[in-house]
């Protein structure tokens, strides 16, 4: 995989070797803030020793990336789940707080 990389380069290699000029520091201080955010949100659902991988890392290209490690099947399920549920309520309850679909899907706005 060190050759494969994505649009957003999160399949880009770790950065084993550092570059000259490339923004390392910024880019694992993203990675670490979400990578606390979700820990933050784990624990609270109990999930966090499910996850004892997830770590802030950084790619060759300076970019921050968050590493979830090794998942058993019913974390990886429940997470999907606890995703699924987010993005659904969000659906739900669009910017102007009225119940709906949200953005321009919603075809009650007009």
């Amino acid at each position: 995989m060190d050759d494969v990389t994505d649009p957003k380069g999160v399949c880009a290699r770790p950065a084993d070797c550092f570059t000259p000029g490339v923004a390392y520091v910024r880019g694992w201080a993203d990675g670490k803030r979400a990578a606390d955010g979700l820990a933050e949100v784990l624990r609270a659902v109990g999930l966090e020793v499910d996850l004892p991988g997830l770590k802030a890392d950084v790619n060759v290209f300076g970019d921050g990336v968050v590493t979830l490690g090794t998942v058993r099947p019913d974390a990886a399920r429940l997470l999907a789940d606890l995703l699924t549920t987010g993005l659904t309520a969000e659906m739900a309850w669009p910017e102007d707080g009225r119940p709906g679909l949200g953005g321009a899907a919603d075809s009650s706005a007009a």
